[in-house]
């Protein structure tokens, strides 16, 4: 049941109270995750599902950028969420390109008011670029009509910090070296160093607490030798861009680095770090112990990058399970009461609440063993923490009686692999024999991550549901000239040798001779999970395989997918992420499906949406992905509205709520 829109909204103060981590109450959209917490979530309520089905597409604007470097353009992931300024900083759109660039654009017609460009420095070879999004601050010690007391701050693939006046795009001079911060001498202080400069990028948004902007970095090393970069995260001072602070959650090993989305609660100074696994990826002899702040949640001091408190989800990591996704802050309730709480989903589909203040679990977590017999030179932890409640919200076992194929020879294929490498359950170890992993590397959940609504208590998160095979390869059984493809950021094929180990890592997706995947449809989910009660409350496949089977399917078995969602006060929940190119809209308390229209290209970016012009609009960056759709790398930004009247009409009959495939 959908409740009337002043219901929600009485119901919606009442939660969210005066004080909260940021949900913009006028219909804005002021950070990428929606407010600085994370939640994804507008209290928009203009479109719903009785009439979500005259959305039409409002504008669409195009970054250009794939024009000026063709050659790049298989790279370019468009994956970046818009912000929407508040009208004193100027009220624009605000969206960052692959290649940095800084764009204002009019949020009801999509024209350019402004745009700077950094002119990043690429690499001799190819690497993958992209820019998730900007962030926006306000200097509330400036005086009023002063430049660049509205910033925007964005993180460059060449290592830079920007800092731009939100009004009119200009660098700020105080901030840096003329509105620029050069990162790269600090990660090149710091043990370990990278041994390419390309090693490292910015693609995530810092935050700002405190007047502290915080910052992690991706490591592109870390899948490929023992002692990659450290994971250093580190604070700026807003206004200046003096290094305030550094902490390593490696801890001189390498990696553990924040790749993803961090939050805010600048009520408490606190920052939300999700760290990835410890270098090097598969294999963890090199580095005993449980690597401390790894695959974790580690809050900090923004004022002094103290650790407040962490949570670390996974002990020894050799899966490639990093923290993918945004630490979502909610009030979770608690004997009567409403709990700031931090929400943490994991690749392992996996959920975990805890105290926002102190890091105990709101709901208990239980060291459960797992299995320790590794391969040789290997410490694995004997037990992995497990929530008590909800249940991991995709099945994470995998043996031959579940192999999958649309053909005899397909199943077959796929149960005579499955057979012949290690199977069973989470956290089945490396094998050199070859393993299967389910949830892969990729997820489960990954860094699209979830949307939560405070009114209904529902999370919605979408999880990848394909397989993946590995393999542990002694060096010695590897060709000398064997390494990884820095053009593709992970190796999918023959081994690789993973330097500073005796081991080369082979890993491909679990597929059978036709490209299916092994695993029983559907290969992509849409769960609806009641946090409170910690109850799965509905799940439904998310996309469509007719674009990509080759054998033209128009079957709902889930299509591969990277992104997330944002649910509205209208009590619904709205998603890309897929792989048919489409953008889809499912009712946030049944999970029913009541509106879907083909996009440009793949939406691999979380929508968002906010109030112009009277209207509500809701805008996504279809732009492929490189590891998904790679011919279909693209560069525009849609917005979809539902027309002026007198256009609008009651709703539809039943069979006209879903636009023509």
């Amino acid at each position: 049941m959908i409740l009337p829109a002043s219901r929600r909204g009485l119901l919606l103060a009442s939660l969210l109270g005066a004080a909260t981590i940021g949900v913009a109450a006028d219909g804005g959209w002021p950070a990428v995750g929606g407010d600085a917490g994370g939640m994804r979530y507008s209290p928009l309520d203009q479109v719903t599902p009785r009439n979500v089905w005259q959305l039409r597409r409002a504008w669409t604007w195009r970054h250009g950028d794939l024009d000026r470097f063709p050659d790049r353009r298989p790279f370019a992931g468009f994956h970046a969420t818009p912000i929407l300024l508040p009208e004193t900083a100027g009220g624009a759109l605000v969206v960052c390109t692959p290649f940095n660039r800084v764009v204002a654009l009019d949020p009801a017609t999509g024209a350019e008011r402004w745009q700077f460009d950094p002119k990043i420095q690429l690499a001799s070879a190819p690497q993958r670029l992209k820019c998730l999004g900007v962030t926006y601050w306000e200097d509330t010690e400036a005086p009023a009509d002063a430049a660049c007391r509205h910033r925007l701050f964005s993180g460059t693939n060449d290592r830079r910090i920007l800092a731009l006046d939100a009004l009119t795009g200009t660098p700020c001079p105080g901030f840096g070296a003329g509105g620029i911060v050069d990162a790269w001498p600090l990660f090149a202080a710091t043990e370990p160093a990278p041994a390419d400069p390309w090693e490292v990028q910015f693609s995530a948004p810092p935050v700002v607490a405190a007047g502290v902007l915080v910052i992690g970095h991706i490591n592109n090393a870390k899948n490929q030798k023992a002692r990659a970069a450290a994971g250093a995260i580190r604070g700026f001072d807003a206004r200046t861009g003096a290094l305030r602070w550094t902490f390593d959650p490696s801890a001189g090993v390498g990696g553990a680095n924040a790749w993803s989305l961090l939050s805010v609660d600048e009520q408490r100074g606190l920052v939300f770090v999700p760290t990835s696994s410890a270098s090097p990826n598969w294999y963890g002899g090199t580095r005993p112990g449980n690597n401390g702040y790894a695959n974790s949640v580690v809050a900090l001091r923004a004022d002094d990058g103290t650790v407040a408190w962490s949570f670390q989800h996974i002990h020894h990591d050799v899966w490639d399970w990093d923290t993918p996704s945004q630490p979502m802050l909610v009030e979770f309730p608690v004997g009567g009461r409403k709990v700031p709480a931090v929400v943490v989903l994991t690749k392992q589909s996996l959920v975990f609440v805890l105290d926002r203040q102190t890091g105990r679990p709101l709901v208990p977590i239980e060291e459960r063993a797992v299995p320790t017999d590794g391969v040789a030179g290997e410490q694995l932890s004997p037990t992995q923490p497990f929530p008590v409640r909800p249940p991991p919200l995709m099945s994470t076992r995998l043996t031959p009686d579940d192999a999958f194929g649309l053909t005899f020879l397909d199943e077959a294929a796929c149960r005579q692999t499955i057979t012949g490498a290690r199977h069973g359950d989470i956290y089945t170890p490396p094998s050199t024999t070859g393993w299967i992993m389910y949830p892969g590397s990729a997820g489960g959940m990954n860094w699209g991550g979830g949307a939560f609504d405070p009114v209904t208590g529902l999370l919605v998160t979408p999880l990848s549901r394909i397989g993946l095979y590995l393999k542990l390869v002694p060096q010695e059984q590897v060709p000398e000239a064997a390494g990884f493809d820095p053009t593709r950021g992970a190796p999918m094929g023959p081994p690789a040798a993973i330097a500073g180990t005796p081991w080369a890592i082979e890993q491909r997706l679990l597929l059978g001779p036709t490209m299916i995947p092994c695993t029983k449809p559907p290969w992509a989910t849409l769960v609806g999970v009641d946090l409170a009660a910690g109850e799965i409350r509905w799940t439904v496949p998310l996309g469509n395989i007719s674009k990509l089977s080759p054998l033209s399917l128009p079957l709902d078995w889930g299509a591969p997918i990277s992104g997330g969602p944002i649910a509205t006060g209208g009590g619904l929940t709205f998603i890309g992420a897929t792989g048919d190119a489409r953008l889809r809209a499912f009712e946030t308390a049944t999970g029913k499906e009541v509106w879907s229209t083909a996009l440009p290209a793949s939406a691999h970016a979380n929508p968002m949406t906010y109030l112009a012009d009277g209207r509500q609009f809701i805008v996504v960056a279809a732009g492929g992905h490189m590891f998904i759709n790679a011919a279909g790398i693209d560069d525009q930004l849609v917005a979809y509205a539902i027309p002026p009247a007198p256009a609008a009409r009651d709703a539809p009959s039943p069979g006209a709520q879903t636009a023509p495939r």
